[in-house]
């Protein structure tokens, strides 16, 4: 017998056929972080999705870390699966994701915490489909509210666009030239806690995972 989605889940299948409405990719889909990036993520920690755990980041020391902002009613949730299978096929390079559900753009993460898992499941991308991936309690990623993880990483790494996007889509103070554009937008951060990259939200993971790769292989300097 198929799950039981809560009454309030109903509302958000009505978005499952909304595309997200967003910026025109720009020529650049990947920006290298700054060389002078002061602190790591081993300073700030995270609500696990169910409200049971806080994650030090300090405990992915020695990892490749990709933070991933995401959101279940949004034409990218398609990459959930390909973030699976991205996080299996690196695993032996070190690699974990880690994803953080907002609902700053589009209104396309609008449920609870309980609601999340459910409608990836059930809903989109569906087909029974579970991340294999850690995921994060919802919250916001730009704005005074932001998680302070997120103010350290968009310090770190220049954005890929100049362009903001459309005001009217804009729902968070203040606005600054680092925020993040829309959901799927990602940082990889390197085995010594410091910021290494970041991709503009429709950067495929295809060419995320050719980067990955490029900069696994590059001789590492002591």
């Amino acid at each position: 017998m198929m799950a039981q989605l809560p009454a309030s889940s109903l509302f958000p299948l009505l978005l499952v056929g909304v595309t997200c409405t967003n910026p025109k990719p720009p020529e650049k889909v990947k920006m290298d972080c700054y060389n002078d990036v002061k602190g790591t993520i081993y300073e700030y920690d995270a609500l696990t999705l169910n409200g049971k755990e806080h994650i030090q980041f300090k405990q992915y020391a020695g990892k490749h870390v990709l933070f991933v902002n995401v959101a279940t009613y949004c034409g990218l949730t398609a990459q959930y699966p390909e973030l699976n299978a991205l996080q299996d096929e690196l695993k032996p390079w070190g690699l974990v994701v880690l994803g953080f559900p907002c609902n700053q753009f589009g209104n396309q993460e609008p449920g609870e915490n309980s609601e999340i898992l459910p409608g990836l499941k059930y809903v989109r991308p569906g087909r029974g489909y579970v991340p294999n991936f850690q995921l994060f309690e919802k919250g916001d990623v730009n704005g005074k509210t932001e998680q302070k993880v997120f103010s350290f990483l968009k310090l770190s790494c220049p954005h890929p666009s100049e362009v903001l996007g459309s005001f009217r889509h804009i729902s968070w103070e203040p606005v600054k030239v680092h925020d993040i554009r829309w959901n799927f937008e990602k940082f990889l951060v390197g085995p010594n806690g410091v910021p290494v990259m970041r991709w503009f939200h429709q950067a495929p993971i295809s060419t995320v995972r050719s980067d990955i790769l490029e900069y696994l292989k590059q001789p590492k300097t002591k």
